[in-house]
């Protein structure tokens, strides 16, 4: 078990799973045509969402095909040269043209809005959307820089500017949880 770093617990890992049971049925109530939806996960951690998202319609729903993929938006961020240490890449998994389909980004955490907004960027490599869609574990509805707002929320937070949250997933912190820290300094701690 890793050691767990303080901060205080906001979803276990249950609550978790039921919030994305909610979300599945979120889409399938949005959505009669189920043939032009395509599930993409922002990399590197809105993509444990997104197979948790995936998994989840592909048991509920009837859907002969579900489209899914990863992208990764690393070089189409705003802050890319910007960073002292280079950002790591990760690979974009797309096998599909989103030309005249609902494209739902998936991704842990909605904060400042700038992911998405990358993400919107390199989507137009892959075709024109009929729309795109935003499905947040978290939102941080007041931390926004841009007018970018989930259609699809697993949980709103309200926290000071400072504060962190932190989605942790079991393929890579060995629990699912979500932890609200006071600072991003305070999370980094070990």
């Amino acid at each position: 078990m890793p050691k767990m770093k303080k901060g205080r617990i906001i979803l276990e890992s249950e609550r978790i799973d039921l919030t994305i049971k909610r979300l599945c049925y979120n889409i399938l109530e949005s959505h009669d045509d189920h043939a032009d939806i395509c599930l993409i996960g922002i990399q590197p951690r809105g993509i444990h969402l997104a197979d948790r998202i995936y998994a989840g319609l592909s048991e509920i729903s009837n859907f002969e095909t579900i489209y899914y993929g990863k992208l990764d938006i690393t070089f189409y961020r705003d802050d890319f040269r910007k960073r002292e240490t280079p950002l790591k890449a990760s690979s974009t998994e797309i096998d599909f043209l989103i030309e005249n389909k609902v494209v739902i980004l998936i991704d842990d955490v909605l904060y400042t809005g700038r992911t998405v907004q990358a993400a919107l960027t390199a989507l137009q490599d892959f075709g024109r959307p009929k729309r795109v869609e935003l499905l947040s574990l978290i939102d941080r509805r007041f931390n926004r820089h841009l007018p970018i707002k989930s259609d699809y929320v697993g949980l709103t937070v309200d926290a000071l500017n400072q504060a962190y949250v932190k989605v942790n997933w079991a393929e890579l912190d060995g629990i699912n949880n979500v932890l609200l820290f006071a600072n991003k300094e305070e999370a980094s701690r070990k």
